[in-house]
């Protein structure tokens, strides 16, 4: 069977030319640096929506976007672009070290904590730092803990704050966290799904932010979670992102970025901790 490339035909073969205005487009609105590797990625990601548009180039395509004042299929390029993997407790050295390092002495009712979740993806981290937080604190009021989740995805916003997930996603959850914090519903499709609980949506708020943009929020944050969304920036934009988290963090807050990321020496005044955790001095 031939492979949608080939059905498309040599029309839809991406040019370097095409690909240098992709790669510089997505590079300026959204500090995402696609390297020649990625050409393959995006030819096999934006045939779909070309078709679907009726047009009949990738230069075509470029130049719609261009010319949308809504940016509205902009932001659609940038869903399509951008690859989204997460899970509930991924990386859970992390969860580990904010239990024992963070939490372990902290009265909530005195002392709120405040922390923001910078490419939450479609939810799964922020809900899993409440559950921690509701399995150590049982009576947390709303007020008790405040989390911002951010994503530049239009489709992962939506997403996280419906907090609707497929059964198989569920798997890495103790079976009383799904009890506890999940209400089990049935689709039309008969598929089975697992909903959010209002008792921990609550202390989440979703909203979409492109972290190269202009940042609304003041802090300061107790500690924030920007984890495997660096390593799609340049180095310049990464040193930049970090000095800009360094100010909105608390003396002695904490940075935690992806286990397979490390940050430059010139990444400002935070101090390594462990692999991937970075503090703020007090």
């Amino acid at each position: 069977m031939k492979s949608l490339l080939e059905l498309a035909g040599k029309t839809f073969e991406l040019s370097e030319l095409e690909f240098n205005s992709i790669s510089e487009l997505i590079l300026e609105k959204a500090g995402i640096n696609l390297t020649q590797n990625k050409k393959p990625l995006i030819q096999a990601r934006l045939i779909r929506r070309i078709k679907k548009l009726g047009m009949k180039s990738y230069r075509q395509y470029v130049k719609y976007v261009n010319d949308d004042r809504t940016q509205n299929e902009l932001r659609i390029m940038i869903d399509l672009l951008t690859t989204n993997k997460t899970s509930f407790f991924r990386e859970e050295e992390h969860f580990d070290f904010i239990n024992k390092n963070i939490l372990a002495q902290r009265d909530l009712k005195q002392k709120p904590l405040k922390v923001w979740s910078a490419g939450c993806s479609s939810g799964e981290e922020p809900y899993s730092l409440t559950m921690l937080l509701k399995e150590k604190y049982r009576y947390m009021a709303k007020e008790d803990f405040q989390m911002l989740a951010t994503d530049i995805s239009v489709e992962m916003v939506h997403r996280a704050r419906l907090g609707v997930y497929a059964e198989e996603t569920m798997e890495s959850l103790p079976a009383t966290y799904m009890h506890k914090y999940f209400t089990k519903v049935v689709t039309p499709e008969s598929r089975t799904k697992y909903r959010v609980k209002d008792d921990l949506k609550q202390h989440v708020r979703v909203a979409r932010l492109n972290l190269i943009s202009e940042w609304p929020m003041k802090g300061p944050f107790d500690f924030i979670l920007c984890k495997n969304v660096m390593i799609y920036f340049r180095h310049d934009l990464r040193d930049n992102l970090v000095h800009r988290y360094g100010k909105l963090l608390k003396p002695g807050g904490f940075l935690f970025i992806g286990l397979s990321e490390s940050l430059s020496r010139n990444s400002g005044e935070l101090n390594y901790v462990q692999p991937a955790i970075y503090c703020k001095p007090q």
